[in-house]
Parts: C-alpha cells; sequence; structure tokens
C-alpha cells in the first residue's frame, strides 16, 4: 500500500507537495507516489516561488495565506503544507477520499 498525499489531522489538511516551478500556468495537478504535483510561474529565488505558491495554494483552497503553514521544503521541491480548515478541496483530493 502506497503512502497518502494527504492526512487531516482534526481541521488541518497536511500536504506532500511535489513543486514545479517556472510553469507555463499555476495548476494543481496529479498525484505522483506521495504527493501532489502543484505547479507555479514563479521562479525559484530565496523562496519567492514558494511564497507565490502558498498564496495560490491559499485561493484553491479558499483560505487566507496566514492559514497555510511550510512545515518543511521552503528551499525545496519536496513540501509538506498544513492548510487550516480549508473551505474548498481541489478535485484530486475528493476523488481520493472517495476511494479511501
Amino acid at each position: 500500500m502506497t503512502r497518502p498525499f494527504y492526512r487531516w489531522e482534526g481541521n488541518i489538511l497536511i500536504l506532500n507537495i511535489l513543486g514545479t516551478p517556472n510553469a507555463k500556468k499555476d495548476i494543481v495537478g496529479k498525484v505522483k507516489g506521495h504527493q501532489l504535483c502543484v505547479s507555479v510561474k514563479a521562479e525559484p529565488r530565496a523562496g519567492r516561488a514558494t511564497d507565490y505558491m502558498v498564496r495560490f495554494l491559499a485561493d484553491e483552497f479558499d483560505v487566507s495565506v496566514s492559514d497555510i503553514q511550510v512545515v518543511s521544503g521552503r528551499m525545496n521541491i519536496n513540501k509538506v503544507l498544513r492548510i487550516t480548515s480549508p473551505k474548498r478541496l481541489p478535485a484530486v483530493i475528493g476523488q481520493q477520499e472517495l476511494i479511501l
């Protein structure tokens, strides 16, 4: 059994992210292994792509930027994020919940 790319701790969603900077567009993609692929247009300079990704994901999950914490991977493509009380879930998470 493979590890899931997310888990819930109460109202907090823990996400394993495989980030892609310098993408053509911002998108929440497919699951690859135990990570959710997220591509952003920002360049990977001094953590700016991660900051940009957090702002993008705040819109996607309908939360404020302060509701997203980068637990690990700020300067890496492999990241772990904590999202407090997401009001909206991308389709890929909804599909996984039906399977689990």
